[in-house]
């Protein structure tokens, strides 16, 4: 039986997007079912005790940055460590995403390429016509993928799973859930790719 992964993320997170292209490879080898659930980062940390980064003092602030910076050379992965578009609303990514799932289709690519579009590109993931480029490069239909997005169906979902998140303990981007087992942090894709068997990328 093929095991299923929960990868709950937000889709303006730097830690996400150093972590997306390992766990892709590592989902694919494992055969694993991925549903991917993006969520309100900010909601997420007010219920479970988290600080946003621009209210991180100084020196939390400043180490965050060093520590992108030496993950970033470490895994080979550019990072714009300020990108122009940041901090950004999340949930117009979020939405394209969810919309994109619930027509069945495989979005670890799309997934992939907005977090890439923030941190190694600079494009801003709040704006539709953005994101409608974006889709339209990951060969959806672009202008329709943005229309189903911007209907209330994936809003609500949105923030269903924000709360269906809290409630099973995830506090960080990126998280990934195996039977109700929790991985934080593209740092523990080790700890993940030993749970599911296989080697890690």
């Amino acid at each position: 039986m093929k095991p299923a992964i929960q990868y709950w993320l937000s889709l303006a997170s730097p830690w996400a997007w150093l972590g997306s292209s390992r766990f892709i490879e590592l989902a694919g080898r494992s055969g694993a079912a991925v549903e991917v659930l993006p969520v309100d980062l900010g909601a997420v940390f007010a219920a479970t005790g988290g600080t946003d980064f621009r209210s991180r003092s100084p020196a939390r602030q400043g180490y965050r940055q060093l520590e992108l910076a030496r993950w970033s050379k470490r895994l080979g992965i550019p990072i714009m460590l300020e990108p122009r578009h940041y901090p950004v609303d999340r949930e117009p990514a979020s939405r394209l995403v969810i919309a994109a799932r619930m027509q069945g289709a495989d979005v670890l690519p799309l997934t992939h390429a907005i977090l890439g579009a923030i941190w190694h590109e600079e494009r801003d993931i709040a704006d539709w016509a953005t994101l409608r480029e974006i889709a339209s490069a990951c060969r959806f239909d672009g202008a329709g993928l943005v229309a189903a997005a911007q209907a209330e169906g994936p809003a609500a979902r949105y923030r269903a799973d924000t709360r269906r998140a809290i409630g099973s303990g995830v506090f960080g981007s990126p998280t990934w859930v195996v039977e109700g087992e929790r991985f934080w942090g593209q740092d523990r894709l080790d700890f993940l790719a030993e749970r599911l068997g296989v080697a890690l990328p």
